[in-house]
C-alpha cells in the first residue's frame, strides 16, 4: 500500500458527500479521497420494493471502475444497497464496504440494544438485515429497534440542515433503554452533536466508523481521536 492511499468513496445522493469528507480530514488526512457521484442511484432505488438485477450490475460496474483506477478501498455512502454491494465486495480485490456494517459492529460491541433513527424508508429492510448479520456474528442476542425520522431527509436535501438536525434530535429524545443510537444514513451524520446534545445514549454515526475500519483493514493505526472513542 502506499503512503497515501486511495479511498474511492461512491455516493447515490450528494448529500452524503459532506459528511464523509469531513470524517476523512479529521480521522484520515493522510488518505487520498475519490468521489464518483451516481445520483440516479438513489431515485432509481426509490421506485423499486427490492433491489433488482439492474441495479446491482450498476453497483458492480462502480466497484471495477473504482478498482481500475487504483484505489486501495472501497466505500459505498448510501445504505439501500446493501445485497449488491455484498456482491460487488465478494468479486472485488480490494476491501469493499457498505455504508453500515462497521457502525453496526461498534454499536453491538457497545451493547445489546441498539436504536436507528433512518430517514430514508427504502433502506430500513436492507439495513436491519445488515446489522442481523452482524449481530450474528458478534452477539447473537443483540437487537435493533428502528426509527424514522420523517421530513429530515426532505429538509436536507432541500439544504434546510438546522431542520433535519433538530427532527433527528428530537426523535432521539423519545428514545429510552438502549445502549447505543446509530444516525443510519451517512447525510444522517451531520446531526450527530445535535443529538448528542439531547441524550446521554452514546451517538454512533456511520462516517467516523467506516473510516476506522477501513484504515484498519489497510494496516494503518488508529488515530488518537479514534482510540478515545471519538
Amino acid at each position: 500500500m502506499t503512503a497515501r492511499p486511495r479511498i474511492t468513496l461512491v455516493h447515490a445522493t450528494p448529500i452524503a458527500m459532506d459528511p464523509i469528507r469531513d470524517a476523512m480530514a479529521a480521522n484520515w488526512p493522510e488518505a487520498e479521497p475519490v468521489n464518483i457521484l451516481e445520483d440516479s442511484l438513489s431515485p432509481d432505488r426509490a421506485k423499486v420494493d427490492s433491489i433488482n438485477d439492474a441495479l446491482t450490475d450498476r453497483i458492480v460496474s462502480l466497484t471495477r471502475y473504482a478498482e481500475s483506477i487504483g484505489s486501495a478501498a472501497v466505500l459505498f455512502t448510501c445504505s439501500a444497497f446493501s445485497s449488491a454491494i455484498e456482491l460487488a465486495a465478494s468479486l472485488a480485490s480490494v476491501p469493499v464496504l457498505k455504508p453500515n456494517e462497521a457502525m453496526f459492529e461498534a454499536a453491538i460491541r457497545q451493547g445489546g440494544r441498539t436504536a436507528m433513527l433512518y430517514t430514508f424508508p427504502p433502506a430500513r429492510a436492507g439495513m436491519e438485515h445488515e446489522f442481523r448479520e452482524e449481530a450474528d456474528r458478534i452477539n447473537p442476542s443483540a437487537t435493533l429497534t428502528s426509527f424514522l425520522v420523517e421530513g429530515a431527509i426532505d429538509a436536507v436535501r432541500a439544504g434546510d440542515v438546522a431542520t433535519h438536525n433538530r427532527l433527528v434530535a428530537e426523535a432521539a429524545t423519545r428514545i429510552e433503554g438502549f445502549d447505543a443510537i446509530t444516525l443510519a444514513h451517512f447525510s444522517t451524520a451531520r446531526a450527530k452533536s445535535a443529538v448528542e446534545a439531547k441524550t446521554t445514549t452514546p451517538v454512533l454515526t456511520s462516517p467516523d466508523a467506516a473510516v476506522a475500519k477501513l484504515r484498519s483493514l489497510l494496516g494503518v493505526g488508529a488515530t488518537t481521536s479514534q482510540q478515545a472513542g471519538r
